[in-house]
């Protein structure tokens, strides 16, 4: 606990004691580290009122620890110290004196904690073709403790449910009181939006202008409620994810308002926008201002765009990320607005992540046009001179020219069903197109419900794709009670799940708050997401597809042990396809069981196969 030791020397000097973990005029970040780290050599920023004149630093004898550096600020309120944690260094605290040359000024207390022995391959699994991840807006969801709804001191005291750019009061703990509904699901994983501090005077409910990285924000439970949604989804076997942005602030964040010095941010002579055009960071043709405009204008004018060239800021950012990975025991990370960072940054940020939790995966945010423009920002096969290290992206092509087009589209050479399977075709351009995370919708895009113009069975047939196809699939909240609006604007898409407040004239957690055809759609994506649990085939095995003919797509999931075959047919009238021209993967099966409704279908002529229709068959001997 915070305490302070008042004591007056010569009537001019002040000493102070302090916790650096507390809420007071010194603060340290990371506001904690761990012995027994590959990340050893840290950056310390210490940040109170002219600091700078107190830039004599001593670390206290600590075995295994030593301070190798102090570097001061143009901002007087801050220093660096660089520390050198060593393999013999064990828990405790370390003891820091600052003095300005004849006069001790500040002492610091900092902590460095054991890495919990849960740590590594059993407590940090991370995210893989097996899972399901279900996409939650935290504020959105569900309220579990309207003591948090308003904090005092934050900019933002809205709430109001009618207005859905307002906060709503949804938090951790409405998460966590639901954990047997995503379960009961079949989901896996969860990915939050952002969860950390965003103390800006409205639109925070979506969390993408951080603060304060080392702050959970209060309004959703703070710290201690993340780590006990956290704890609560491991002890299921679940996982999470964490959300990160790496490329821009919240104009209130204390490193803007009280800047180190100014080149941690980019700057221009007159305010300057992002172009959001992503293809002149591989166009061979492109001018060097558009890839700037692109890389360092400003993603809005509320958001500062961070410099992460800068040794200082890019190592803020990469020992956050390593932070809350030890501290919270994350699965995986989603990376924000990924192509809009400095992309040789975000190489080194994945490689240190990788290099301390191999099993960790990260995906980013790739809401890009074109298949070679999604693939320049993950592992991919091209002989270019930029190499991403990115395990995965957002599968943005899959969405906007696949499974969308099949499903809203006539048929046609390129049209249709012909057009996903043509994006399907180019997944030679990745090292490994099954750490690529598959969608219908987002918080940022239309709903798919309403995409499909509330077509009940072409809502199913997204789902049965999007649970069968390769790559990892996520699932946004209420997409399985078919919650629809067109994101015009975004808010129309992010409303609460009915049933998440007290009061709500509909509990759609529970089969009796919901409509027969809720009901319908949500038992479909539980028997088919469970199904997937124990099917090597969906999780781990090959895919083969074949050239679609009139209007119907089929495709195979298959290993040694098992093979489903998926017949699409998104065509209103019923289509007879001839089982001969599969025979390279259904020999020798003779049977079909329709993972859906059990029944069996002799596969070894033809097949009728009714219109608006996704059959996933388990063949069989």
């Amino acid at each position: 606990m915070t305490f302070f030791r008042r004591t007056f020397a010569l009537a001019t000097c002040l000493l102070l004691v302090l916790h650096v973990t507390a809420q007071d005029s010194l603060k340290a970040y990371p506001t904690h580290w761990w012995v027994g780290m590959k990340q050893s050599k840290i950056q310390l920023l210490v940040h109170s009122p002219n600091i700078r004149e107190a830039r004599r630093v001593a670390l206290k004898p600590y075995t295994g620890v030593k301070l190798t550096s102090v570097q001061t600020h143009t901002n007087p309120n801050y220093l660096t110290i660089y520390l050198d944690i060593g393999k013999t260094a064990v828990a405790g605290n370390l003891s820091f004196t600052f003095n300005n040359g004849t006069t001790q000024v500040k002492q610091m207390s900092y902590t460095l904690k054991p890495r919990s022995s849960q740590n590594g391959k059993t407590r940090i699994k991370g995210i893989n073709s097996s899972d399901l991840i279900y996409l939650i807006m935290p504020d959105r969801f569900s309220n579990g403790d309207a003591g948090n709804d308003r904090i005092a001191g934050l900019r933002d005291q809205s709430l109001d449910r009618s207005d859905y750019f307002k906060r709503h009061g949804g938090d951790l703990k409405g998460i966590q009181n639901h954990l047997n509904y995503v379960q009961q699901l079949g989901v896996t994983a969860l990915w939050l939006n952002p969860v950390l501090l965003n103390d800006m005077p409205d639109r925070t409910e979506h969390g993408y202008a951080f603060t304060d990285h080392y702050t959970i924000d209060p309004r959703l439970g703070g710290a201690a409620a993340y780590h006990e949604l956290i704890d609560s989804l491991h002890n299921r076997g679940m996982k999470i994810i964490q959300d990160a942005v790496y490329n821009h602030i919240g104009i209130e964040h204390f490193l803007y308002r009280d800047m180190p010095d100014s080149s941690w941010f980019h700057w221009w002579p007159v305010y300057t926008n992002t172009t959001y055009k992503d293809q002149v960071l591989m166009d061979p043709y492109a001018a060097a201002i558009d890839k700037k405009r692109m890389s360092d204008g400003w993603f809005t004018g509320v958001m500062p765009d961070l410099n992460q060239n800068n040794s200082f800021v890019a190592s803020f950012l990469i020992q956050h990320a390593l932070w809350c990975t030890e501290e919270f025991g994350l699965d995986g990370w989603r990376i924000d607005t990924y192509a809009y960072n400095d992309l040789n940054f975000m190489n080194r940020c994945n490689k240190a992540l990788l290099d301390e939790y191999p099993q960790l995966h990260m995906f980013g945010e790739t809401w890009v046009h074109g298949i070679p423009n999604q693939s320049f920002f993950t592992n991919n096969r091209y002989n270019i001179p930029y190499k991403s290290n990115l395990p995965g992206v957002t599968d943005f092509q899959l969405n906007l020219y696949g499974i969308l087009p099949a499903l809203t589209q006539g048929f046609g050479w390129t049209e249709g069903v012909n057009r996903l399977y043509l994006t399907a075709t180019n997944d030679f351009v990745y090292t490994d197109p099954t750490k690529n995370v598959l969608f219908l919708d987002n918080h940022d895009l239309s709903r798919f419900f309403s995409m499909v113009g509330e077509d009940i069975a072409k809502q199913k047939m997204g789902l049965a794709w999007l649970l069968t196809f390769r790559g990892i699939p996520q699932l946004y909240y209420g997409t399985e009670i078919l919650i629809k609006n067109y994101a015009d604007p975004d808010g129309k898409v992010r409303l609460d799940f009915p049933g998440g407040w007290p009061g709500d004239a509909a509990n759609k957690f529970e089969p009796n708050g919901r409509t027969p055809a809720e009901n319908d759609v949500f038992n479909y994506v539980r028997t088919l997401a469970n199904f997937r649990k124990s099917s090597t085939a969906l999780t781990t095995g090959k895919l083969m597809q074949y050239v679609p003919e009139d209007g119907v797509y089929v495709y195979f999931r298959y290993n040694a042990q098992q093979t489903v075959m998926c017949i699409m047919n998104p065509n209103d009238a019923e289509k007879e396809i001839d089982m001969k021209r599969f025979e390279e993967r259904v020999k020798p099966f003779i049977k079909g069981r329709n993972v859906i409704d059990g029944a069996l279908l002799d596969i070894t002529n033809k097949l009728k196969v009714p219109g608006k229709t996704l059959w996933v068959l388990e063949l069989r001997t």
